[in-house]
């Protein structure tokens, strides 16, 4: 396979997993409540590395993950909308709520990569000779997760509120006919596209890659249709939902940007980069730990700086600086290329710069957009709204899976330079509508 059908199949791949947060935040809105929802999700997660963990081949592959998609579908909306839900909308604890919920998601993620190939060679005993044996670290994480849903549900009982136990807006007979209605057309339409596709020769990676991107794209403008024309959401609630748009936009923008660590950082760590400082040699893939590295150093600063900054700016406001920040991290990155040339390999510390650029504009960005749409969220599309959230990072990524195909090596001049500019030109465009979305949102901040 060759590097730009790879580089596309893993944005498209982190595309679907928040794709498949729009069916979490129906089924908790709709049908079980958003704490049995993260709980079913968990479920097929650690089902999900349990297969990883058999010798079973491409289907185990496959399998494994179908599984871990959808119960990252149910998890991840549904948990964020019960962190939001331990705090009032008027309570000063709730950005920092979210900030140190952010900042245990990071401590994960920076813990994972060492963990697991620790498993994989034998838990420290080398028990597997010199080979790693994947399959022990996936099991690793499914024995987490089985942790993890055990204290969910002991401290569930004692933290979270009882209205997480039922849905919002339960479904009625009525309603769930037509819905099974839509998903079997939905189904029927897909299978006819595809048998399209293959009678004109056209079905394959590449082409259901663009077919994915529109629907990532399609599939918010579809969300904030039906909420603004909705007969549940009342004019107060419609206002809201209006000003959510364009933070919706700037947040795809900035997830963009951000995922592009594990695509293209990554083939420019591989394949630009010296992989030593002195006589400390790493590998291209221990650049991952610095996103995690640099949140859990940022998020005690921006916690402390969002409970004591009285006059700090609003949610658009704060999502305008961090898209100055995402887009001067890629700027930052073309410069190698125009002091150097793109022949060479250059510092490491180049990508160092970037990353914690661009981590910084999470910290304004993330945990603010988390708390921003509890806040704005319509009463009865409180979880949905929540997938939408994450809805941004898979429009984002999807159009990741597009331009990725244009960079290489001799193009990553102007490659940086247009993406960082694109995030600027949106933060500025921000920057002039901040009191314009304040109105919209009435009343909240």
């Amino acid at each position: 396979m060759d590097q730009t059908t790879a580089a596309s199949i893993m944005s498209i791949y982190g595309s679907l997993v928040y794709l498949s947060t729009l069916v979490g935040g129906w089924l908790s809105d709709r049908v079980w409540g958003s704490r049995k929802t993260v709980f079913y999700g968990g479920v097929l997660i650690m089902l999900g590395h349990i297969v990883l963990a058999l010798p079973a081949g491409v289907t185990a592959l496959y399998a494994s993950i179908a599984l871990i998609v959808v119960g990252t579908g149910l998890l991840k909306p549904n948990v964020s909308d019960m962190v939001g839900g331990l705090y009032s909308v008027e309570d000063r604890r709730r950005d920092a709520g979210f900030s140190i919920f952010v900042f245990g998601i990071n401590l994960g993620s920076f813990l994972a990569p060492w963990l697991v190939p620790w498993a994989a060679q034998g838990f420290g005993f080398h028990i597997f000779g010199n080979e790693m044996n994947f399959h022990a670290g996936f099991s690793l994480a499914a024995i987490g997760m089985f942790f993890g849903l055990v204290q969910y549900v002991w401290g569930g009982k004692k933290y979270l509120s009882p209205e997480s136990l039922t849905p919002n807006d339960p479904i009625d007979r009525g309603d769930l006919l037509n819905i099974i209605k839509w998903v079997v057309i939905g189904f029927v339409v897909i299978a006819l596209v595809l048998a399209a596709m293959a009678g004109f020769g056209q079905l394959n990676v590449d082409n259901v890659i663009t077919l994915l991107t529109i629907l990532a794209i399609a599939l918010p403008i579809y969300y904030f249709v039906m909420m603004l024309r909705s007969s549940k959401v009342t004019k107060v609630e419609r206002s809201r939902v209006k000003a959510y748009i364009p933070l919706f936009f700037a947040a795809a923008i900035f997830w963009g940007i951000e995922e592009s660590g594990s695509v293209v950082l990554a083939l420019f760590a591989a394949q630009r980069t010296v992989l030593h400082i002195g006589n400390w040699h790493f590998t291209a893939a221990n650049f991952q730990s610095l996103n995690p590295l640099f949140i859990m150093i940022l998020t005690p600063i921006f916690v402390w700086l969002w409970e004591h900054w009285k006059k700090q700016p609003t949610a658009p406001g704060k999502f305008a600086a961090g898209l100055v920040f995402a887009g001067l991290s890629y700027m930052w990155m073309a410069l190698p290329g125009m002091l150097y040339g793109t022949a060479g390999k250059v510092s490491p510390f180049w990508l160092v710069g970037s990353w914690f650029l661009v981590e910084i504009a999470e910290m304004l960005i993330s945990p603010i957009g988390l708390s921003i749409t509890t806040k704005l969220a319509p009463e009865a599309y409180r979880s949905q709204m929540m997938s939408l959230w994450f809805m941004a990072d898979a429009t984002g990524q999807a159009v990741n899976a597009q331009i990725v195909k244009f960079y290489s090596t001799g193009t990553e001049v102007q490659y940086f330079m247009a993406v960082g500019l694109v995030s600027v030109a949106f933060a500025v465009i921000m920057f002039f509508l901040v009191k314009r979305i304040n109105v919209l949102m009435e009343g909240v901040h």
